[in-house]
């Protein structure tokens, strides 16, 4: 078993962490407060390869393994929970559906602008009635001659309003409920397709969220993504990936929390010295830095099966499961080591507990995260 990180992922640590430090670190504050998604930076990440990481160098991408995403949105996260929200779900949710299960003429069409930025990719599968449920997804395309007619809605769609090409998930054959599901490319500007921006978030303010909604929205069978019917199969497998690049995301608001809380009991002096010398600060952050450690190596596991094409569905499970809790626990303990400024926005453990959050809910909650293992348990 490697505990280091090979000479090109620390290369690419490295620059994404330079990039942060330039780019990012001075201006989250400000994305957060104006709920702005910061579409420049975002289009400077696809210029320096970072949204392109799993696409092949055919197309234009970096041709990176799940470790390499996870070590990337960690590094991002560190600064800005949202900005890394953005590069997950764009490399691990609907680009990741075409690179895997796309067609030729698919690929060639979406994925050389994917992997650059200059097209962001959006993934519909939650829906208003129906989230961790897929059986309940009301969403139909039906079949009209040589082409598909699809109408409905989602919700909590990320890059809902900026994505360009978005892949839904859609009823095709209501009798089989969620083995009737089939994925449709939908671009940007199809007629009867619309996106309302979700304003007013707890955290991840300047991720754009979106609910779609589709209203008689014709669609070209070229547009199908898949096979018909065989769209839910092929979503839990992406969701697989996307429960990877969610726990390094929590891994990186946990290691920002850390460190922002270390640099600030040293500075900080109470009753003649740091804090960090009381006994009550040095086990909350003792306690962060292990939880902290143990997530990280749940997620490279996760990422590193992944890439040796071994099974790794209860393995992203558990990686997403306790990296998002831990990322809970740690920013409401930075919050409590910076005490009133905790509390303010003058430090940003504010913003990372919570963009935290949203990590224990996205990808699966942590309650379906538990529901998979222990099922994988039993059925042994």
């Amino acid at each position: 078993m490697e505990f280091e990180l090979p000479s090109d992922l620390k290369a690419l640590q490295t620059t994404v962490r330079d990039f942060c430090e330039k780019h990012v670190k001075q201006q989250a504050r400000q994305w957060d407060h104006a709920e702005k998604f910061p579409m420049e930076v975002v289009r400077e990440l696809g210029q320096l390869g970072v949204m392109g990481i799993r696409i092949s160098e055919e197309y234009g991408g970096a041709a990176l393994g799940n470790l390499a995403v996870a070590v990337v949105v960690e590094e991002v996260a560190r600064y800005d929970g949202s900005l890394a929200l953005t590069v997950a779900s764009h490399n691990g949710l609907g680009t990741s559906h075409i690179r895997v299960f796309g067609n030729d003429a698919q690929k060639q069409k979406y994925l050389p602008k994917l992997a650059t930025a200059e097209s962001l990719g959006a993934w519909g599968l939650t829906e208003p009635g129906s989230g961790s449920d897929a059986a309940g997804m009301k969403t139909t395309a039906v079949r009209s001659g040589d082409h598909w007619v699809l109408n409905g809605a989602k919700m909590f769609i990320t890059q809902g309003t900026v994505g360009d090409t978005c892949v839904v998930l859609a009823v095709t054959s209501p009798e089989k409920k969620q083995k009737g599901i089939t994925a449709f490319i939908v671009e940007k500007g199809t007629p009867g397709f619309t996106a309302r921006s979700i304003h007013g978030k707890l955290g991840m303010r300047s991720s754009d969220t979106a609910e779609l909604i589709f209203e008689n929205v014709k669609l070209p069978d070229s547009a199908r993504l898949g096979e018909v019917d065989h769209g839910f199969v092929d979503t839990m497998k992406i969701l697989d990936g996307g429960r990877v690049t969610i726990g390094a995301l929590a891994v990186g608001l946990a290691r920002g929390a850390l460190e922002e809380s270390v640099k600030y009991a040293k500075d900080r002096t109470a009753f003649g010295q740091p804090i960090g010398e009381f006994q009550a600060i040095k086990w909350m952050l003792a306690d962060i830095h292990t939880e902290l450690d143990a997530a990280r190596l749940l997620v490279h596991r996760s990422a590193s099966l992944a890439d040796a094409g071994r099974p790794y569905s209860r393995e992203a499970s558990m990686a997403k499961l306790f990296a998002s809790e831990v990322a809970t626990r740690a920013c409401n303990k930075a919050v409590q080591i910076h005490g009133g400024y905790g509390y303010t926005k003058e430090f940003p453990v504010e913003r990372y507990l919570r963009d935290a959050k949203l990590c224990e809910i996205g990808e699966g909650t942590s309650e379906i995260q538990r529901t998979i293992i222990a099922k994988d348990l039993l059925k042994g």
